[in-house]
């Protein structure tokens, strides 16, 4: 069995203003740590119309299209920006882990990493912010769920900035359990322990600034995986945000690139132990250059051996 590695060149064609913090040189840093990886290697495709409509409603998709530009930089919020290349990259990361849920579910592959941007996590029903566009942690979730016919998928976000759109999109899907850990306070301002979703499916952990990796792991022994056991997933889906890093200028927790390797090691074995290792794992957020390749390297590592 192998591990995926899903991406494409559009991803970089995602412009942002100069000094903004999700720029093209994220990307280009994470492909770069993982040159010399045995990974089969996808290209992401666009994702369909009918996928998108799983978790955005057309208004708001043609709401995007009128807004992208032709040249120059669209503003959709105070930090969320489209470019003339922002949909197709948009449209492909949706598209990526469309594809990623299949291959998995197929037994093509054990699991599958897509790096794309831009990212995906804060991307409510009808509204993009936070840098993000399209819902792909909850879209991978929807089509596992609406397209091939699972009964459980769990999304376990572990970015620092709380997933709002996941939460969304996801609060009244009792098939899905959500579980997101992140920094508090810290924005958006969502993810308290009591938005519980309207079916007791979403679990908030939050983590207070300045901790490290060892409150992590303590919070995700106690409460992250006892939860994932009880609910039996047949499937779980990662938000694999990285700015949990103690070098991330956008967040104050103190985890390191060992933090994120055991994270991936203890999801990937509960994996194993309830839903036959299938794992799809999507990037969001890091966004000190080193720091995220070095720990997406890490993650990725771990979903390969996972996959032997």
């Amino acid at each position: 069995m192998a591990t995926a590695l899903i991406t494409h060149a559009a991803f970089l064609e995602h412009v942002t203003p100069e000094g903004h913090p999700e720029r093209v040189a994220r990307l280009e840093h994470v492909l770069h740590a993982l040159e010399g990886v045995e990974l089969q290697r996808v290209t992401a495709p666009m994702a369909a119309e009918d996928d998108l409509l799983r978790i955005h409603p057309k208004a708001y998709l043609e709401e995007l299209r009128a807004a992208a530009p032709d040249k120059g930089l669209a503003q959709l919020d105070g930090d969320t920006f489209l470019s003339p290349g922002s949909l197709e990259a948009a449209t492909r990361g949706a598209g990526a882990v469309v594809r990623a849920v299949d291959m998995v579910l197929s037994g093509e592959v054990a699991n599958a990493f897509c790096a794309i941007r831009p990212p995906g996590h804060h991307a409510e029903k009808d509204t993009a912010m936070g840098f993000c566009l399209f819902g792909n942690a909850a879209l991978a979730a929807k089509h596992a769920l609406d397209h091939h016919g699972l009964s459980r998928v769990a999304v376990v976000d572990f970015d620092v900035h709380h997933g709002n759109g996941t939460q969304d999109v996801l609060w009244d899907e009792k098939r899905a359990l959500l579980i997101t850990s992140q920094q508090m306070p810290l924005w958006p301002g969502s993810g308290k322990p009591d938005e519980t979703g309207a079916f007791d499916n979403v679990l908030n952990v939050t983590l207070a600034p300045d901790t490290d990796g060892t409150v992590m792991r303590a919070a995700y022994e106690s409460q992250v995986f006892p939860r994932l056991r009880a609910f039996k997933p047949e499937m779980i889906v990662i938000s694999a945000g990285f700015d949990a890093h103690r070098d991330d200028p956008l967040a104050g927790l103190n985890w390191d690139t060992d933090d994120f390797r055991w994270l991936t090691r203890q999801l990937c074995a509960i994996a194993a132990e309830l839903c036959d290792g299938r794992v799809v794992s999507t990037l969001e957020g890091g966004y000190d250059l080193e720091a995220l390749a070095q720990s997406t390297r890490a993650h990725v590592e771990e979903l390969l051996e996972a996959g032997k």
